[in-house]
C-alpha cells in the first residue's frame, strides 16, 4: 500500500490519496482505485502490462489524442465532459505515465462515479446498447486524422497471422500436427477467402479508422438510466478497419455457448442478438461508413471468428504458449467451439447480410 501511495504521489491529483484498493480481475493490467478524502475526485491507477504493450508512452499518447478529440465533440454538443469521455491525469512533470524503479509503467485517469457496467450482454436490449456504445465511439472519431502508434503489431492482420501459422506448422513444436488434419483443413480451406478480404484493406477499398479493438460490454460505462456514457479501457486503440470492432463484438455477443464449450451443440450464433447489436451500432454509425464497409460488415464477424479459430489451434500446435489453459486440450476445445460458431455464422450468412441491408436503409 505504501508503494502504491508513493506511485500515486507522482501524479497531479487534485487531492492526495487516502487509501488505494484493488479493482477488478483484469487479464492484462493491474488496476486499482485511489480513494481521496472528502468530496474530492477518486482515480483509477493502472500498472500497464509492458509485455503486451512494449511502448506504453506511445500507447498513452494514442489515448491522449483520442480522448481530446472526443472531448471536443462532447463539448460541442453541450455534453458532460467529466462523464462522457475518459480523462487522463498526467504526472506532476506533465508526462502521461510514470515509470518506476522496476521499469513498470503506471497511468492514472479520473474515476467516473455513479455509473453502471455489465460483464455480459445476455439480452437483445443490452446487446443493442453495446452496439450503440461502440458505434457512438467510432462515430465521434470518424473525422479523426492524426497518426496513431500500432500498440500491438499485426493485430487482426490475417496475412501476418498466416505467416505465424505457417511457421507453427513447419516447426510443429509440440508434435501435435499429425493428429489435427481435420482442424488444419478448416483453416486452409478458408485461407484464400480471408486473404481476399484483407487485400481490400491493404488497397484501401476498406479504409482504416480509429478502432477500440476490445469491444466487450464491460468496456462501456452506462448511466443509471441505461444510457451510454463513454467507452473505457483504451489501451488497444489504434488505426484499423472499423469492421474489426463490429466483428469481434458479434463473436462474443452472439455466441449461445461458451468460448471453450465442451459440448459444441450448445454453440451457435444467435440471429436475434446479431440483429440487436447491429441495430445499435448502425443507429450511430450508418451515415459515417462507406458503402464498402457496410457491404462487408456481416463478413467481418466471420473474419474475426475465423482468426480466433486459427489462433487457438496455432497455440495448441505450439504447445500452449500464449493462452492460459486449465487442462491439456483446452486450446483444442476452444478451437472446436469457435469453429462451430464460425460454421453457424456461415450457415446464416445470407440472413446476416439481409439484416445489415435492412438496418442500413432504416438509418440512411
Amino acid at each position: 500500500m505504501t508503494d502504491l501511495k508513493n506511485i500515486a504521489d507522482h501524479f497531479a491529483l487534485a487531492s492526495p490519496a487516502d487509501h488505494i484498493e484493488s479493482l477488478g480481475d483484469g487479464f492484462i493490467n493491474d488496476t486499482f482505485i485511489i480513494r481521496t478524502a472528502g468530496d474530492a475526485e477518486d482515480y483509477i491507477l493502472q500498472r500497464k502490462n509492458k509485455d503486451i504493450f512494449p511502448d506504453v508512452p506511445a500507447m498513452m499518447e494514442n489515448i491522449r489524442k483520442v480522448t481530446e478529440h472526443i472531448r471536443h465533440k462532447v463539448a460541442a454538443t453541450c455534453g458532460d465532459i467529466s462523464r462522457e469521455v475518459m480523462t487522463v491525469v498526467p504526472t506532476k512533470n506533465g508526462a502521461l505515465c510514470y515509470c518506476d524503479e522496476n521499469g513498470d509503467f503506471w497511468a492514472v485517469s479520473i474515476f467516473i462515479k455513479d455509473t453502471v457496467a455489465y460483464n455480459k450482454a445476455d439480452t437483445p436490449a443490452l446487446a443493442y446498447m453495446g452496439g450503440k456504445g461502440i458505434g457512438k465511439f467510432q462515430a465521434q472519431l470518424a473525422d479523426f486524422d492524426e497518426p496513431l502508434a500500432e500498440t500491438i503489431k499485426g493485430f487482426h492482420n490475417i496475412r501476418s497471422r498466416f505467416e505465424q501459422w505457417d511457421r507453427s506448422l513447419a516447426i510443429d513444436k509440440a508434435g501435435r500436427k499429425a493428429n489435427l488434419a481435420e482442424e488444419i483443413n478448416w483453416i486452409e480451406n478458408r485461407r484464400e477467402e480471408m486473404l481476399d478480404f484483407w487485400k481490400k484493406v491493404e488497397d484501401g477499398t476498406i479504409p482504416t479508422r480509429v478502432t477500440h479493438n476490445d469491444t466487450k460490454i464491460n468496456n462501456i460505462l452506462f448511466d443509471k438510466d441505461g444510457n451510454v456514457l463513454c467507452v473505457i479501457d483504451l489501451d488497444t486503440v489504434m488505426s484499423a478497419p472499423a469492421l474489426n470492432d463490429f466483428g469481434d463484438a458479434i463473436r462474443s455477443y452472439t455466441n449461445t455457448g461458451d468460448e471453450d464449450d465442451n459440448n459444441i451443440s450448445n454453440v451457435s450464433m444467435s440471429v436475434q442478438m446479431f440483429e440487436a447489436y447491429a441495430d445499435g451500432f448502425l443507429s450511430e454509425r450508418a451515415t459515417t461508413l462507406t458503402t464498402s464497409e457496410l457491404d462487408h460488415l456481416a463478413f467481418s464477424a466471420r473474419y474475426i471468428t475465423y482468426e480466433q479459430v486459427l489462433r487457438f489451434l496455432m497455440d495448441y500446435i505450439d504447445g500452449d504458449t500464449y493462452y492460459k489453459i486449465k487442462y491439456s486440450d483446452h486450446n483444442l476445445v476452444r478451437t472446436r467451439a469457435q469453429y462451430r460458431l464460425l460454421q453457424s455464422m456461415e450457415e446464416q450468412y445470407d440472413t446476416m447480410k439481409n439484416i445489415i441491408v435492412r438496418l442500413t436503409e432504416k438509418y440512411i
